[in-house]
């Protein structure tokens, strides 16, 4: 797991932390955008993140087996 991906994911927790002890109408709101931002990238960084360890097939400084 990348860096980013710890840092949205620790960034979300805190997010949904304090939706559950915020009232106020606005900031719900502010949280709600920002989770949906966050969940967005999450989102993005899933389709490209290569699904192992490995390097991509076509990464240049992949091991070539000979």
């Amino acid at each position: 797991m990348t860096t980013l991906i710890k840092n949205l994911l620790a960034r979300k927790q805190k997010l949904i932390e304090q939706l559950g002890v915020t009232e106020e109408a606005h900031e719900r709101h502010q949280i709600g955008r920002q989770l949906g931002q966050i969940d967005a990238a999450l989102a993005f960084l899933e389709k490209t993140e290569p699904k192992s360890q490995e390097r991509p097939l076509d990464d240049p400084m992949r091991r070539r087996e000979i």
